[in-house]
């Protein structure tokens, strides 16, 4: 792990004026440290050469103590806002990214891992910024400035720090590497239990029904245990690695001060210059001592930033740039040559498909699962860039386009809607958050689910509503939209035959272009032309 990731400065704005600011504190810290040992040792030789009074140097000791406990408050508080500003801009850069990335790389992706990493992952930065960061410019400004001063003294005690110092880094760079390979295996496992944990809550009704619950208490606990044997092993390495940095100042000091106690007997050294060299020396292997405790606090905060980080260099299909998309309306869709090809997987999802879906026309797409049909709706969203091909609308090419643009111009009901908490109401005016509760209605009517009231609540993920209703409420959310084009899949999966017929006739009543995927008889009746998925022909219905 580098010491200061240079991905996170470039990221964080508040992490690079926080830097300067732990440099300017910790320069000061350097001075304060140097004045304060001089003032000991002077006061202390006074007493015990010559019985002076030390009035002057409790009152110059009693600004400094001071003055270094307001460096130490101002320090806590900056680091405290850089944490919380540079935690809040990753996580709206991983959000902002993940929308860019689109459905279908977030399908990739352990939603529970995700949810995880923007929540405790991150907030472990707080000892990264509070405690790790101020003590790595403490480590890289005051030793520096320490040996200079004991060098004024005793050129003898600062060439020992100097060759015994470099040891301190030495060994922390080896603990670092054992350090981190445990981070990350404890971040590894706090996925896993995550993603463990949400997978059994959101299969709970099933496993309750098939009397199955009670045999996940023995998963959940083997995967609790991974967690805790590997915390408890960050743990251990973290008191071991102390030990071991701490033994090797301890010797270091030791050897400083036999050099400058001979010193002294011979009548080589001043008592004052001795006590100042002998106060100072500690002070030279503090800060790379505190470097290496505070390594261990930061590591779980670091590695999540590497995960975040990975996120975050995850490049983005090529965008393009036009606002003038052509109206739809008008305008027929064309798709020539489209071959999509997902990473890990040996066969294309489409193979060199061609479609063209005129303009008030109803088309739907059948074939058997895994043909690539709701990759056709994914590539006319743009939420799949294709290997060979191009969608083309009034004559250009859809990637032309900017993609908020381009997406305006369709209605989307995929083939899990994603409802929020709130009501039928909220979710509807999704599409549309100025609709008025009469076009609300109308829209509900339409997709055949005229009986729900608009004040009936909404679970999360639609919680609270039978799957028919669901998918009912997701497409009168994409009817109350402008959008010339509905993209449906699977619109009628879970209803009964009446309500399949109500939603047949809402769609054919709009006038718009429909491109739906269809795999019920009395769907594809109603459509003016049937294509198969994966034959490479069109079937006319």
């Amino acid at each position: 792990m580098k010491p200061v990731d240079p991905r996170l400065l470039r990221r964080a704005r508040a992490a690079r004026s926080f830097l300067v600011a732990s440099v300017v504190i910790g320069v000061a810290s350097g001075l304060l440290i140097v004045v304060q040992a001089v003032l000991l040792a002077h006061g202390i030789a006074g007493v015990v050469l010559h019985g002076a009074g030390v009035a002057g140097v409790a009152l110059g000791l009693t600004g400094v103590v001071a003055t270094r406990g307001l460096l130490v408050w101002a320090q806590e508080v900056v680091a405290q806002r850089a944490a919380a500003a540079v935690k809040s801009s990753l996580r709206k850069q991983v959000l902002e990214h993940s929308l860019k990335l689109g459905p279908v790389w977030l399908s990739g992706e352990r939603s529970s891992a995700l949810t995880t990493l923007l929540t405790k992952g991150l907030d472990d930065l707080d000892p990264y910024f509070a405690r790790y960061l101020p003590q790595l410019v403490l480590a890289a400004t005051v030793p520096a400035g320490v040996i200079g001063w004991m060098g004024t003294g005793d050129l003898i005690a600062a060439g020992t720090v100097v060759v015994t110092l470099p040891l301190i880094p030495i060994f922390m760079a080896l603990i670092g590497w054992a350090t981190q390979a445990h981070s990350r295996r404890r971040q590894h496992a706090l996925a896993v239990l995550a993603h463990h944990f949400a997978d059994v809550v959101a299969g709970l009704p099933t496993l309750k029904l098939f009397g199955r619950a009670k045999a996940q208490e023995s998963a959940v606990r083997r995967v609790t245990d991974k967690h805790r044997v590997a915390s408890m092993g960050s743990l251990r390495l973290a008191f071991l690695s102390s030990l071991v940095l701490e033994l090797l100042a301890s010797i270091s000091v030791a050897l400083v001060a036999v050099g400058v106690g001979l010193q002294l007997v011979d009548g080589k050294l001043g008592l004052e210059t001795a006590l100042m060299v002998l106060i100072l020396a500690p002070e030279a292997y503090l800060p790379l001592r505190q470097v290496g405790m505070q390594f261990h606090a930061s590591a779980d905060g670091v590695a999540a930033s590497e995960e975040v980080f990975r996120v975050l260099e995850t490049p983005l299909p090529a965008r393009g740039e036009r606002t003038d998309v052509p109206d739809l309306r008008v305008n027929s869709l064309h798709l020539y040559d489209v071959t999509v090809r997902y990473p890990g997987r040996d066969e294309p999802a489409l193979d060199g498909f061609d479609l063209e879906v005129r303009p008030g026309e109803v088309v739907a797409l059948t074939g058997p699962s895994g043909a690539g049909k709701s990759t056709v709706l994914s590539v006319l969203l743009g939420f799949v860039e294709p290997e060979r091909g191009v969608v083309v609308a009034g004559g250009s090419a859809a990637d032309e386009f900017e993609p908020t643009v381009w997406r305006r111009q369709f209605g989307w009901v995929p083939q899990r809607p994603g409802l929020r908490m709130g009501t039928v109401a909220d979710n509807v005016r999704l599409g549309r958050p100025e609709a008025r509760d009469e076009e609300v209605l109308v829209a509900l009517a339409t997709a055949g689910a005229g009986e729900l009231a608009l004040d009936k609540p909404v679970g999360e993920q639609g919680q609270l509503l039978s799957g028919g209703q669901q998918r009912r409420v997701a497409l009168a959310r994409a009817l109350l939209t402008d959008a010339p084009v509905l993209l449906l899949d699977e619109p009628t999966a879970g209803l009964d035959a009446d309500a399949e017929a109500a939603v047949i006739a809402g769609l054919r009543g709009t006038g718009r272009t429909v491109l739906m995927v269809a795999h019920r008889p009395a769907l594809i009746a109603a459509a003016d032309r049937v294509v198969t998925v994966g034959a490479r022909e069109l079937v006319n219905a």
